[in-house]
């Protein structure tokens, strides 16, 4: 018998749940890059949106407006496009980042909720579906000549009330796939799909954003839409759908040193907490109040509040950031800002590999964000020294700023939601993951907003502004932090007897 190809061998090595699981993952991946692909073109688009006009280019267009008023259209401000052509540009840019992520923060309180109590194929397929038309919906103020605020506003609201449907259901699916053995590590490649998609949504919006900025819209939304169905013919949400062998009821040591009545790491979680009896039998989805029940949710979501501010504002101002610094044009500027989102894939991973190695999820997210503070501060004042300056600095602030944002909203959260109180009830993950990445939101909604507000006083201002967000994390943190190192210090007395 001849001997079977290295690659059918390498192929057949793999078990039917492997693969399944493999699937899944590549899967919820690409699918989440294309919600954050159609985020991504405003933060590229604001530097054509407002251009910045010299005082001779306005009277040049005023004087060529007398001359020739029928051939001047609307849309062709020296300043960019109407009403964003102002000298309150920043103000009126701000307000679209904040209707989006003012809105996608009260969505996810109820996206959540709802997702567990719906098929998560069918509502991950719908949500993609919106996110398409109301991404491509922007674009239409370009073709359609729309120089109405309030319809890109409206856009951008009805857009984050979609894109709600998106985290939830994804960290749903890779919960139930995966167990917490090497959580920290797959969740920290699998996260990467952020970065991923921010990079390539910047790519593609400064493709088209020179000239033809509404294509910059209109395309990332075709993408999610096609994404959708995708999602429609090959999501499985859980193993137990195709009799495959769920991996998710592993031993979760750095959970238990996070439990209130777990002080020395040996007793196991009353049934008096409220959350176990009200999941007894484990068959109904979670209450809001249940969720809030479970240790390390209140402080991980306040601590993701701050660290997802920070992560945000670089997400939607950065490329206007180093427009007006290193004086390029939009596209240029852009592709520089992807740098940030390549740390951010490294930073995430490590923080995953960390968290695993110590079995301390609070304790990395400490560390990384200890470091932040001050390296956001060297980076304001190091990235104005010229462009490869600014390059070394984008990717270590991408990584220490997305390492603990990613680590939270991907294993802390699937640790949280699939914690022994709640006896196996995986239907709790979707409201836990909604929580914390609900409560995140704000603080996205709240960082690009106080960007607008602060960024005319100097840039500096809201550097410092940053820089009082990860204390902010770090210090709602202290209290697992040191819950942690206290149960690893009585481990260690514990062998040593």
């Amino acid at each position: 018998m001849a001997e079977l190809p290295a690659g059918i061998r390498l192929i057949t090595s793999f078990t039917r749940d492997q693969w399944y699981r493999s699937f899944t993952f590549v899967l919820t991946f690409l699918l989440y890059v294309s919600f954050h692909l159609s985020r991504k073109p405003i933060s590229i688009v604001k530097g054509e949106l407002h251009k910045h006009c010299s005082t001779s280019q306005v009277i040049r267009s005023e004087y060529a407006i007398h001359i020739q008023p029928v051939k001047m259209l609307p849309s062709e401000s020296p300043c960019g496009w109407e009403p964003f052509d102002k000298n309150n540009y920043k103000q009126l840019l701000g307000a679209l980042d904040y209707s989006f992520l003012c809105a996608y923060a009260v969505g996810m309180y109820l996206s959540g909720i709802i997702g567990e109590r719906l098929p998560i194929r069918y509502y991950l397929t719908g949500g993609m579906f919106a996110s398409g038309l109301f991404t491509a919906m922007f674009g239409f103020g370009y073709f359609y000549n729309i120089h109405n605020l309030w319809f890109y506003i409206a856009a951008q609201i009805a857009n984050g009330l979609v894109q709600t449907t998106g985290w939830p259901s994804v960290v749903t699916c890779v919960g139930n796939w995966f167990g917490k053995g090497r959580r920290g590590l797959i969740m920290g490649l699998w996260n990467s799909h952020t970065s991923v998609g921010n990079i390539l949504g910047s790519l593609i919006a400064g493709y088209w954003v020179s000239t033809c900025w509404g294509l910059s819209f209109v395309v990332p939304g075709i993408i999610i839409s096609l994404m959708g169905i995708v999602c429609f013919l090959f999501l499985i949400e859980h193993p137990k759908d195709i009799n495959c062998t769920s991996t998710s009821s592993s031993n979760d040591p750095e959970m238990h040193c996070l439990l209130p009545e777990n002080e020395n790491c040996v007793k196991l979680l009353h049934h008096n907490n409220g959350v176990s009896e009200e999941l007894e039998k484990g068959k109904f989805a979670i209450s809001f109040v249940g969720a809030l029940r479970i240790p390390g949710v209140v402080e991980f979501s306040l601590c993701l509040l701050f660290a997802k501010l920070v992560s945000y504002t670089f997400l939607f101002w950065l490329p206007l950031y180093i427009t007006n610094v290193e004086h390029l044009d939009a596209k240029k500027a852009g592709d520089l800002s992807t740098l940030f989102d390549v740390g951010g894939i490294f930073g995430g991973i490590l923080a995953g590999v960390i968290s695993d190695r110590l079995k301390k999820r609070a304790t990395t997210c400490g560390m990384m964000l200890l470091v932040a503070a001050p390296t956001l501060y060297a980076f304001s004042a190091i990235s104005r020294m010229g462009p490869e300056a600014t390059i070394v600095m984008l990717l270590i602030c991408g990584a220490l700023v997305n390492g603990p944002y990613a680590l939270i909203t991907t294993a802390v959260s699937a640790d949280l939601g699939t914690h022994k109180s709640l006896k196996g009830n995986a239907r709790a993950l979707s409201t836990v993951t909604a929580i914390i990445d609900g409560t995140g939101s704000v603080g996205a909604a709240l960082g690009p907003l106080l960007a607008g507000l602060l960024s005319p006083s100097g840039w500096n201002n809201v550097f410092y502004m940053l820089m009082i967000a990860d204390a902010c994390a770090l210090l709602f943190l202290l209290r697992l932090i040191r819950k942690e190192l206290d149960c690893s210090l009585d481990q260690t007395l514990f062998k040593e007897h």
